[in-house]
């Protein structure tokens, strides 16, 4: 009920309660209703800056702590460090010019490495994108800065840096026509053109003056959900109550269980029938530092009595609550139940492939995101940072820099569940030219150019040494389409 309907209510509550009724006649969406089931619930239309600014430190804090604290919460983020990232990926140059393609890649390959690519020389880059895939889980997003400096094999190294760090109390642009929010500059267009970063001692304690940092030295990794969002918010908002819920559900019941394993005795005493004389009388019994140990005789004073605690109950019945919370967990972040509790014991191959094959499509997401708006950034800057610094040498690559700029990632190679069916399913696949061996190669981790290479070398080497590899290969082929026959008949 707004301000004019209570002044209404006041002065005429018929009227009110008529106008309430009206109101709700029209109401179109039950959704939209404010009938008895939805009185409380209480919303707003703001903007997502306005939505998130006032949840995003305290969301962000309790997920970190569930983070350090909880095994539902990491095993939910390691299903994405798995998957998103793995053992990392490949770079592969698409010059047209295979021997500078075979150069970038050398060259690339010993710039990753954590005495070159990080300007703290405590990361490789492998392990810089397994950080970035979690702290975008956790805390929303990632910052790194590109540094230029002449420590490594090429002038251009990446320094992360936490969110924390933006500093939220600048409100004075540096640029004209711009406005600072969150600890960032934007244009009219909302277009972060630069960032103002709080520079701490290296202790940590102490503040030096903010610095600003233009964005093209900066990358700012975190997932916009609505056209108004400027800023990160933890991508597990949506599933931080349950975790903790359930954390606290796993605490009780290991507590009950842990007091059920202990086996307790209270001794229950009582006045004798024939008054308090007799037991008074009678020599009194101390408990105090009795034990139970096995084939011991005891006796109680007159009137006392055991009883032991038995508390009611199994852990067993939880099995399935903490399967129905765990499953919404992963709902929640569009994983199936198998992929965060690495439980498959309700599975068989058809449910456990078509599990993986919606998880993959959850990942490919992330895996955009991490490609498209960090690694690919990251490669034009050591490329171009490589030729401005002589190390690579291309004549004309300020004419043609989108050419020598293009490249592909090709992801490590992913286990199967029956690796002789997806071999299978393959090699079919070739034949009816569905796929390429290009594609196929890519798909097994494989840099497929190289992979052709070692197949020459293999049979070159083979007829060095009078081995026709070509005959054996050819007569395994054979047997096993024969074999697949019979199966099949």
């Amino acid at each position: 009920m707004n301000w004019l309907d209570k002044v209404i209510s006041f002065v005429s509550p018929r009227t009110a309660y008529y106008r309430e009724c009206y109101k709700r006649a029209l109401e179109s969406y039950d959704a939209g209703s404010y009938s008895r089931l939805n009185a409380t619930w209480e919303t707003a239309n703001l903007s997502a800056e306005d939505t998130d600014k006032t949840s995003r430190t305290i969301v962000k804090a309790r997920a970190r702590d569930l983070e350090r604290n909880s095994d539902i919460a990491n095993s939910l983020l390691s299903a994405y460090e798995r998957n998103v990232i793995g053992a990392g990926y490949t770079l592969q140059a698409t010059t047209e010019k295979e021997e500078l393609n075979d150069k970038i890649e050398k060259i690339w390959k010993i710039w990753c490495k954590k005495r070159n690519c990080d300007v703290t020389c405590t990361q490789n880059f492998n392990q810089m994108l397994r950080m970035a895939e979690i702290r975008k889980k956790v805390d929303g997003g990632i910052l790194f800065k590109k540094c230029y400096t002449d420590n490594g094999i090429v002038p251009f190294q990446l320094q992360a840096l936490e969110v924390d760090e933006l500093d939220i109390y600048q409100t004075i642009p540096k640029n004209k026509d711009c406005k600072v929010i969150g600890g960032i500059e934007y244009n009219r267009y909302n277009r972060a053109v630069g960032y103002w970063i709080k520079q701490y001692s290296i202790d940590g304690l102490t503040l030096h003056e903010t610095k600003y940092i233009d964005a093209e030295d900066m990358i700012y990794l975190f997932s916009k959900r609505r056209p108004s969002q400027i800023r990160e918010m933890s991508d597990m908002s949506q599933t931080i109550t349950r975790i903790r819920d359930t954390n606290e559900y796993i605490t009780a019941v290991s507590v009950k269980e842990r007091i059920g394993a202990c086996l307790a005795i209270f001794i229950k005493k009582a006045i004798p029938t024939s008054g308090i004389t007799t037991r008074m009388k009678n020599k009194n019994i101390s408990y105090d530092g009795k034990k139970i140990t096995p084939g011991m005789i005891g006796e109680l004073n007159v009137g006392d009595e055991i009883q032991t605690v038995n508390p009611s109950g199994q852990a067993t019945d939880s099995s399935e609550y903490l399967r129905l919370q765990q499953g919404l967990i992963g709902a929640g972040q569009g994983l199936s139940y198998e992929a965060t509790a690495r439980d498959m014991s309700k599975t068989n191959y058809s449910s456990a492939r078509n599990a993986i094959l919606e998880d993959e499509l959850t990942y490919m997401k992330d895996k955009e995101l991490i490609i498209e708006g960090f690694m690919d950034e990251v490669y034009e800057t050591f490329l171009i940072s490589a030729v401005l610094a002589g190390v690579i040498e291309i004549r004309d690559f300020w004419k043609n820099k989108e050419k020598y700029l293009s490249h592909t990632w090709v992801a490590a190679q992913k286990r199967w569940i029956d690796p002789y069916k997806e071999m299978r399913a393959n090699e079919t696949a070739l034949k009816s030219l569905q796929k390429t061996f290009k594609q196929t190669a890519a798909e097994n981790g494989k840099d497929w150019k190289e992979q052709l290479r070692d197949i020459k070398e293999v049979l070159d080497y083979g007829d060095s040494i009078g081995l026709d590899l070509r005959e054996i290969l050819f007569s395994i082929e054979t047997n096993d389409i024969e074999k697949g026959g019979e199966e099949d008949g």
